[in-house]
């Protein structure tokens, strides 16, 4: 039963009543135990765990833990427009639903219900090649779109899927480039999880010998499409990317799940950013849980974040729903962190907003 107070004066003459029912999700974390409750333990350990001792997916987390915010008064902040445009796209916040695979383990109707909340949210969302099945479904839901890219080992699949991806009006490629093997990710060996490798169509396999040489290939496929590599942790492979043509980069270390000992994406993003100096877009993800958070990682030099566990934890609990209340609750914690930092857009979240904590 909610609690209830009796009417009077509270504090500054301030009338008081009935105090709500408290909502069941207050924060994004607040999803994961319902997800927990809803999943076999052995998909729950697979979308929560990462690689070896999870010493990166925890620093994922610790890394925001090492900036404070610096806010700013007297700003006439007022109501914060979040709004950004991602590679000419315009959406309604600075926050991506990042790709994440095998969604229909987490809910019957997977990337299908993701996409309707993201779009619903006006967020761009970016596709797993996993759900290759359902490619044209997922691309026909209102929101913008981009494809993230697994190239098979069998390059008339992955050739034919690229031609379907840009037919369908998918605005980007976002190749992943971190996936030369499986991370050594010890919960699953423990509770004998067996990964599902490719889309539920065929049994294809990842190209585990993917080199700069390759995107030429892949932007053959899809002409005129921006492409960006995600899952790039160092200047030198940053500036090989701006050598190479590339659109734009995800620093990203994918979510902790690969090489265990890589450090966190927001460690290595200030150098990152100072090498790339403005030639392409970054954006970045890895353990984005937070309003705060975004506004750090804005403030550090990414345009925009990609978040996935929390959205995996929504669509898990309670389906589109689910990931619409994660997205909202981005969307109203990045709302009062900027209004309270006096930022009236997000071109003003800027370096001087924040400082290491020492």
């Amino acid at each position: 039963m909610p609690r209830t107070y009796a009417r009077g004066v509270g504090l500054a003459g301030c009338s008081l009543g009935s105090v709500a029912e408290a909502p069941r999700f207050v924060t994004v974390d607040d999803y994961e135990p319902a997800a927990r409750a809803a999943l076999p333990s052995e998909v729950y350990e697979y979308f929560a765990g990462g690689a070896g001792d999870e010493w990166t997916l925890a620093q994922n987390l610790s890394a925001f833990q090492r900036w404070y915010l610096r806010p700013r008064v007297l700003r006439g902040s007022g109501t914060p427009d979040i709004t950004a445009t991602l590679l000419g796209q315009q959406v309604s916040m600075p926050v991506i639903v990042a790709p994440w695979a095998f969604q229909w383990m987490a809910h019957a109707e997977g990337e299908l219900a993701t996409a309707r909340a993201a779009g619903a949210a006006g967020s761009l969302m970016v596709v797993s090649s996993t759900a290759l099945d359902h490619l044209e479904e997922i691309a026909a839901i209102e929101g913008p779109k981009w494809w993230q890219l697994y190239v098979f080992t069998d390059r008339g699949v992955t050739a034919d899927m690229l031609h379907r991806v840009a037919a369908a009006g998918f605005a980007a490629v976002c190749l992943t480039v971190d996936f030369q093997a499986v991370g050594l990710r010890h919960r699953d060996t423990r509770s004998g999880f067996v990964l599902p490798i490719g889309p539920k169509s065929a049994n294809l396999a990842f190209e585990p010998a993917l080199s700069w040489d390759d995107l030429g290939w892949i932007r053959e496929q899809t002409p005129g499409l921006p492409l960006l590599l995600k899952g790039i942790l160092t200047v030198e492979d940053a500036l090989l990317a701006i050598e190479a043509g590339i659109d734009g980069i995800v620093v990203s270390n994918h979510g902790g799940r690969q090489l265990d000992g890589a450090p966190s994406a927001l460690t290595v993003l200030p150098e990152i950013v100072a090498a790339v100096a403005g030639k392409i877009p970054i954006y970045m993800d890895g353990g984005i849980r937070r309003g705060t958070d975004i506004m750090k990682a804005l403030a550090l030099g990414a345009e925009a974040v990609m978040v996935g566990r929390p959205v995996a934890w929504g669509l898990a609990a309670e389906g589109q729903e689910g990931v619409a209340g994660v997205l909202q609750i981005f969307r109203d914690e990045l709302l009062n962190a900027m209004a309270l930092c006096g930022c009236r857009t997000v071109d003003e979240i800027t370096s001087a907003l924040v400082a290491p904590v020492t």
